[in-house]
């Protein structure tokens, strides 16, 4: 076994061939020594080295959260100051932006666009709970007479954040700055095909005041370190993005220290076209929402629903703009798709759209692996649209998590209703009309934790994000959210001139 390196955290370059795992505001080697090589998946060459967390780091990051939370300033600290220093670490992100973008294509592959819009987002969810919690206050409640009750949020303790690899910074923020405005302390285990901008944005929360062990980072494999932090009895709550079947193992295991549990997972969510729908409008806002991020979104509408009346118009429509979209260098302002995340996830997509076509559906466009010159070694998928599909069929009911579109035709409000809500998923879903009554009655009835009408959007800071059904529980990325992060106490004082005295002995 290797000597353990420690380095305190001077700020180095943030593009650099090397990274550290995060622990009580050091940069460390791994205990065994190990590492991992993460990829640019837009031409399949390494990025950079990443040391591989062990149990025994998984220790030594708790030991440091927890001792952070039970015996340092963080969560004592006035809540202005906690808010003035998610505000720095804002400030910071903002003055780095250009280098976080490109960090982010860099590891994830994805559109230049794309990761200017979620980077700011990541920034902005920092601003936005340095605001919140300056507001998030217990009660005063009415309680008979003489006596005094009143609640106060305190932080619930040390958190495991466990986020994935298709919005690694802004996942890292959704989790990050919720739970150190409460005054938690967190364990970061980002996805190991990304976790270059997880570790840069602990290395800036340092920066920014955040005190020695508040923010730690343990990168390695999920059936290592993210098992151990599920498991670890000195771990208070488990956030996890991901896959339903890992929620599911993660919640299993939560279970048995009965933690907190938060769980943002899968979905297959529908996009609704009324027949008095703008159509240019649903056209483009259908494209984004399917092909946006190369379709690796959880909330990305992928079943897409056209009513009879205008499907001949609106698919033509809508083919001919797929067709248009660009796969090329993720740094070019024209490129539309940037390249899929690994080989394995490629592959994963491509075999969805065989099992359609092997059960009678029809791939009106795309449907195969692309190949991008200048990129030809990275992973790549053209944008697929697939007609004469049914319920039953396997790429209609699962998540494919790839830039593939299901479509099918409805005649009527009650049907598309029920088409919709046919499915274990419950977390995103879109209505496109212009008739406001025949809006909110589908926005009703739709099981969905996110609706979103006449709008390609799913999410802005102060917007709650989060599903029903096998999509998960729990909000992030509004005030709610602290809610998740804090413990409610309720104080019960007496104030009468007469002792009490119940027995009356």
């Amino acid at each position: 076994m290797s000597t353990v390196k420690e380095e305190k955290m001077p700020i180095l370059e943030m593009k650099r061939d090397y990274y550290h795992l995060i622990i009580n505001g050091e940069r460390m080697e791994s205990s065994s020594g190990e590492t991992f090589t993460t990829y640019n998946p837009a031409t399949g060459e390494p990025l950079a080295t990443i040391q591989q967390g062990t149990l025994e780091d998984v220790e030594k990051a708790v030991q440091a959260a927890r001792n952070a939370f039970d015996n340092g300033k963080w969560k004592r600290y006035p809540v202005g100051k906690r808010s003035r220093v998610l505000n720095k670490i804002a400030e910071i992100m903002r003055s780095r932006f250009k280098e976080l973008v490109e960090l982010e294509i860099l590891n994830s592959g994805k559109s230049l666009s794309a990761a200017q819009g979620q980077v700011m987002q990541a920034i902005e969810d920092f601003e936005f709970y340095a605001g919140a919690i300056v507001g998030h206050r217990g009660h005063v409640n009415n309680v008979p007479g003489g006596f005094f009750n009143y609640t106060q949020k305190e932080p619930v303790g040390v958190c495991a954040q466990i986020i994935p690899w298709n919005y690694p910074m802004m996942m890292a923020a959704w989790k990050i700055a919720p739970a150190i405005a409460s005054g938690c302390s967190v364990i970061i285990k980002p996805a190991s095909l990304t976790p270059v901008t997880a570790i840069v944005m602990a290395e800036i929360c340092h920066e920014a005041g955040v005190p020695d062990g508040v923010v730690n980072v343990v990168s390695g494999p999920g059936s290592v370190v993210g098992d151990a932090l599920a498991q670890h009895p000195q771990v208070d709550k488990v956030a996890f993005t991901g896959s339903t079947p890992t929620g599911k193992d993660i919640m299993e295991k939560a279970s048995k220290t009965l933690k907190r549990v938060t769980l943002e997972l899968g979905g297959k969510s529908p996009n609704i076209i009324f027949e008095d729908a703008d159509i240019d409008a649903a056209v483009d806002g259908s494209l984004f929402g399917i092909f946006y991020n190369t379709g690796q979104s959880c909330e990305a509408r992928s079943r897409l629903y056209i009513h009879e009346d205008i499907y001949d118009k609106f698919m033509d429509k809508f083919v001919e703009k797929t067709k248009k979209l660009t796969l090329g260098n993720p740094f070019d302002k024209g490129t539309h798709l940037g390249s899929i995340i690994s080989r394995e996830q490629l592959e994963v997509i491509d075999g969805y759209v065989r099992s359609a076509v092997e059960e009678g559906a029809h791939v009106l466009v795309g449907g195969r692996e692309a190949k991008v010159e200048g990129f030809e070694n990275g992973y790549w998928y053209e944008p697929t649209i697939i007609t004469n599909v049914t319920p039953e069929m396997k790429a209609v009911k699962e998540e494919i998590f790839g830039p593939v579109v299901v479509v099918m035709s409805f005649s009527n409000e009650k049907e598309v209703i029920k088409e919709a809500n046919n499915s274990i998923y419950g977390l995103g879903s879109a209505i496109w009309t212009k008739d406001q009554g025949r809006a909110t009655r589908v926005a009703n009835e739709i099981d969905a934790g996110i609706v979103m009408v006449n709008c390609p959007f799913s999410a802005f800071p102060g917007t709650p994000f989060g599903g029903y059904k096998q999509s998960g529980f729990g909000r992030e990325l509004c005030i709610e959210t602290l809610d998740l992060y804090t413990e409610t106490k309720s104080v019960i004082s007496y104030y009468g001139s007469r002792p009490i005295n119940p027995f009356g002995v």
